[in-house]
Parts: structure tokens; C-alpha cells; sequence
């Protein structure tokens, strides 16, 4: 069984042709910077590296783009879209809707087009990844797998916000979380490195990219996670503010005569790393502009570090403790000086990182950076969301 797996970032697109039977990777890729110059492809299969450097506005062109890089015939992998068996797509929101993996149908598409506004970088992209992939693939099975799923075993004190209990009844106002299937897949892996079993566990994970979320795993469990009602909640993130006062909407609204919404897409698109730094929202070009001496650009990488350092400290405090720390995803797995800043200064837990160790580059295996004489493990580990979306459309069909 070959599914193919379509995970639509706010700003990039990965996907990965996955053969079931053995949980080997026939083809995958990544479409990087998607509305950011500099956009390209970057698609493996057959043992070979293809980059295709091609402006991508939006993810229609990028979701184009991967169809194509598939069934190419230097490079593709399958004659055509018939020899794909299911496609899983990554979907950001649920709202309570769904709590689970569920069906891609025309219904569950408008249940999702009406949950936009809880993601507005995301399930708008996810559901272009769909829309494109029925009309190449109409008879092929389909799933949404949702990030919020992991989190829905957060206790209610966690979830809840302080705001009337009859509005969050009426409207489903809470905490969600998201990047789910990514805090599962490298917790679990977590574990099988230590030997240990998940429930055995109290875990940090961090999931930190262009959209950045950390979560407290117990147990194996998500009992707490910085993103909430929607993915704008939480550290600063590539073009996202984070948590913010939320007298700062109407404020600014009154100030720079914006409506709400308009208000809204300010803070989502054109504020964290890149309303800060004026430079990019790609971590990147931010550590390149900060080497430089660009006082903003450091000012943004500081700002991420310490709300990050927060939120890992916070976790510790409500687990009572904590035994391992995770770092994934694009910025986690590769910006050296974002962990250290996280871990430096946490002598109060126990933690340390070795620096030398935390300075070598990325080798697409877990790297264990943890320092001599420290309590808690400090892991990177690549994540896999396709994988762990790939198993569970599977599961579903």
C-alpha cells in the first residue's frame, strides 16, 4: 500500500510517498519558503537530490509542483496518480469537530473551510493540498489527521481559558494545540533512545520552526502545550506575535484604523522574527543579519529564546519535574544558538548542554547534546509527521 502523505506548513510543504508494508520512504521532499523569495523544491527518490528553484506565491503552485516532481519521468517515482492507494493530509484545526482522523469527504471539507479562522496560515493551505490532490486523484481514499488530536488529553485546568464557562460551551473557546502528530512521533522516539517506556516519562518537547509550539508530555500524554485557540498563542514565531496582551488588538485597531481582522492578520503575518527584525521570518537570515551586528535581528533571536526558556521551565513546574527535552523541527534541529539559549542558564533543574556537541551540524539522526553531570537529557530528533500521519490514515482506512 503506497500513501502518500501532503503536510502543508504556513510556509513550506513537505510531503513523503510512503510504502506501508515496510514504513520505507519511496520519494519525499520539501517546498521551502513558499510566499518568501528564494522558494524551491527540494524532491529525493532513487538515491538522488533534485532542487527545483521556482517561485512559489502560494501553496496551489507549490502542491503542483510535488504532483509533478512524482510522476516526472527522470525523476518521478510512479506512472501516474493511480498507483498512489491513499493520500493523509496534515490538518491544523479541529475545533472540537473532530478528534480524531476522519474521512476527507465534500462535508468534512466545509466543516473545515468553516474552521479557518482558528488557523489562518494553515487549514487554508491544507485544504488547497486536498482540493488539488482530489481533482489529480478523484477515486483515491483520503484522510485529514489533525495536529490538535495529541492534545485533546490536556486535564480541563489546562485547557480551559477564564472567560464565562456558557461562551466556551456555545463556542468551543479553549486551549487546542497544535503541531500534535510532531510532539507524538519525537516523544515516543524519545523514549525508545532512553529505553524507557512512555508512561515511565516526563517530557519537554519543542517543536520550533516557522510556527513554534512546546509541549509538556506526561506520561506519554499531552497534559500541556503553549498554542491555543489557534496557532497564534504561544512563543513568537516566524510571522506570528505569540501570546500578546489582548487589549493590544482594539489599541492597535483604534490607532492604525484597522478593523478586527485586519487587526488579526497584523499579528499573524506580520509580526514575531520579522516584525521585530525587519530582516525575514526565516531564522536563517536572522542569525546571518545578527552576526553582522543587526541589533533588531538579535533582538528578535533573544526574544524566542527566552520566551521558549518560559515555557520549558513552566512545563518542568507543572510536571513536577522533567527527565528529557526534545528539540525538532526546521529552527530546533538546526539553529545552534536558539537551543543554547533555551538550555544556558537552567542549573536550577539540573540541565546543561554540551556546547561542542550542540555545535555540530545536522545529520538527519538523533543527536544527543547532552552536558557532563546534567539531569535532564537534551535530544534532537528529527521529526516525522508524515510517518505518523501516513499510520494513522492507514488506521482509519
Amino acid at each position: 500500500m503506497k500513501v502518500l502523505v501532503i503536510n502543508s506548513g504556513s510556509s513550506s510543504l513537505k510531503y513523503q510517498l510512503i510504502d506501508m508494508e515496510t514504513e520505507g520512504v519511496i520519494a519525499k521532499g520539501t517546498c521551502e519558503r513558499i510566499g518568501i523569495d528564494g522558494s524551491k523544491l527540494t524532491h529525493k527518490a532513487k538515491g538522488a537530490e533534485t532542487v527545483i528553484e521556482k517561485d512559489m506565491p502560494d501553496h496551489n503552485v507549490a502542491v503542483a509542483l510535488v504532483l509533478d516532481a512524482l510522476t516526472d519521468a527522470k525523476i518521478g517515482v510512479i506512472s501516474s496518480m493511480d498507483d498512489i492507494d491513499a493520500v493523509g493530509h496534515r490538518a491544523v484545526a479541529s475545533g472540537e469537530v473532530f478528534k480524531a482522523p476522519t474521512l476527507v469527504t465534500d462535508e468534512s471539507i466545509a466543516k473545515m473551510e468553516e474552521l479557518c479562522d482558528l488557523a489562518p496560515l494553515h487549514n487554508p493551505a491544507a485544504i488547497i493540498g486536498v482540493k488539488a490532490c482530489r481533482a489529480a486523484m478523484p477515486k483515491t481514499p483520503m484522510a485529514f489527521v489533525f495536529d490538535t488530536s495529541f492534545h485533546f488529553t490536556m486535564p480541563d485546568y489546562a485547557y480551559m481559558y477564564a472567560i464565562d464557562y456558557n461562551d466556551y460551551e456555545k463556542y468551543s473557546i479553549r486551549r487546542y494545540g497544535f503541531h500534535g502528530t510532531s510532539h507524538k512521533f519525537v516523544s515516543q522516539e524519545a523514549a525508545k533512545y532512553l529505553g524507557k517506556k512512555p508512561e515511565e516519562l516526563k517530557i519537554v518537547t519543542c517543536h520550533l520552526g516557522n510556527g513554534s509550539s512546546i509541549t509538556a508530555v506526561n506520561g506519554g500524554k499531552s497534559v500541556d502545550t503553549s498554542m491555543g485557540f489557534t496557532p497564534l498563542a504561544g512563543v513568537p514565531m516566524g510571522t506570528r506575535s505569540g501570546d500578546i496582551d489582548p487589549a493590544v488588538v482594539e489599541y492597535l485597531a483604534q490607532k492604525e484604523n484597522l478593523t478586527i481582522a485586519q487587526a488579526l492578520n497584523y499579528l499573524n503575518k506580520k509580526s514575531g522574527m520579522a516584525g521585530v527584525s525587519g530582516v525575514s521570518s526565516d531564522f536563517r537570515d536572522l542569525t546571518a543579519a545578527a552576526d553582522k551586528g543587526n541589533k533588531r535581528a538579535k533582538l528578535a533571536l533573544d526574544m524566542f529564546g527566552y520566551s521558549c526558556k518560559k515555557y520549558v521551565g513552566a512545563y518542568a513546574a507543572a510536571m513536577n519535574g522533567v527527565d528529557c527535552i526534545v528539540f525538532t523541527a526546521g529552527v530546533g534541529e538546526n539553529t545552534p544558538c536558539v537551543r543554547e539559549a533555551i538550555c544556558d542558564n537552567m542549573d536550577y533543574i539540573g540541565l546543561s548542554i554540551d556546547k561542542e556537541k550542540n555545535l555540530e551540524k545536522n545529520n538527519g539522526a538523533i543527536r544527543d547534546i547532552t552536558g557532563k553531570g546534567s539531569k535532564v537529557k537534551v535530544l534532537i530528533i528529527p521529526t516525522n509527521e508524515e510517518l505518523v500521519i501516513a499510520r494513522e490514515t492507514v488506521e482509519l482506512l
